[in-house]
């Protein structure tokens, strides 16, 4: 897989995927008049304006009313229509977690849920507004997709790739800038992680905005000496059980990257996995509690999710086993 790298990733030109979310929203309804947009008084902050002027009457604005968000999204999609539903993560997955549970995940409902500004990215708001646990939540609800793309690119493919999908999706859709990592024809699969950088010595397993920052610390780790391979996990669920267990066999261990909580996310799959088929030596780097009031690059830099606090990680793995 080719990454947009010419120099290192740090210096490239940043990005807010939501751009690339409403740009490709757009292109889906132009071709398919079954799909609609459903907010909770989430046009701005969505980016959506331009949608609801093409669409203004296939864009659904129920107010700020989560679960009804949700029940409006389900019985869209029960009527032949195919809604995404755009909101805050914190609120869409945490105010209508009952609704996205029983409505959607439980009624194999064909309901695409797009959390907007995930992560810590309302970082200054607090901790009412960092939606950390999205991914943990919605990862141990069946029937549920959950995709947490690293770039404008691979949001764009994540998104063409729900409408043409039956069921229930649950897509990360970031607001803080991150930089291209995939070339242009990037094409998305289901379940399937990318080594977006090769190496024999540790693996790096991250995804969403930190993934840039994985392949940064690789970077720093090759000027010590040190080969890290770094791996793409779009899909939390269903996870790339392969990729894993390959990268536990053939590198002294795995640090996991993520703008989420410790317990249940990305971390958590991949530690399920390494223990049910290769055990092998696991460090998970995340949120342990609530983060406080914060910038978003000051949370992630506390919490060791900074190019250099994953470098750390990398480095204590194979030089201590820790």
């Amino acid at each position: 897989m080719t990454i947009v790298q010419t120099s290192s990733i740090a210096d490239q030109p940043r990005y807010d995927c939501r751009d690339a979310y409403v740009e490709t929203l757009a292109e889906l309804a132009h071709a398919d008049h079954r799909i609609v947009g459903v907010v909770n008084d989430s046009v701005g902050s969505s980016k959506l304006n331009s949608f609801r002027k093409a669409f203004p009457d296939r864009l659904i604005n129920v107010g700020i009313a989560e679960q009804d968000m949700v029940g409006v999204a389900s019985g869209l999609a029960n009527g032949g229509r195919i809604p995404f539903v755009s909101a805050a993560s914190c609120f869409l997955t945490a105010r209508a977690l009952e609704q996205i549970k029983a409505d959607v995940a439980y009624s194999n409902t064909n309901v695409k849920l797009c959390g907007m500004s995930p992560g810590v990215a309302y970082g200054e708001l607090g901790p009412t507004h960092h939606s950390i646990e999205d991914v943990a939540w919605l990862r141990a609800i069946a029937n549920m997709t959950v995709i947490v793309p690293a770039d404008p690119i691979e949001t764009a493919a994540a998104l063409r790739w729900a409408a043409a999908s039956d069921g229930p999706v649950f897509i990360r859709v970031s607001r803080m800038s991150v930089p291209k990592v995939y070339a242009d024809d990037y094409q998305f699969e289901l379940g399937k992680a990318i080594t977006v950088r090769d190496g024999d010595d540790v693996t790096l397993i991250s995804n969403g905005t930190v993934l840039w920052r994985a392949i940064a610390a690789a970077e720093r780790l090759a000027e010590e000496g040190i080969s890290a391979r770094v791996v793409s996990m779009p899909t939390v669920k269903p996870l790339d059980t392969d990729a894993v267990v390959t990268a536990a066999r053939e590198t002294a261990g795995i640090v996991t990257a993520e703008e989420g909580v410790i317990a249940g996310g990305l971390g958590g799959a991949v530690a399920e996995t390494v223990v049910q088929h290769h055990p092998a030596r696991v460090s998970i780097l995340g949120f342990p509690e609530f983060a406080p009031t914060g910038s978003a690059g000051f949370l992630l830099d506390r919490y060791g999710l900074s190019p250099d606090g994953i470098a750390d990680a990398a480095r204590r793995l194979v030089t201590t086993g820790t």
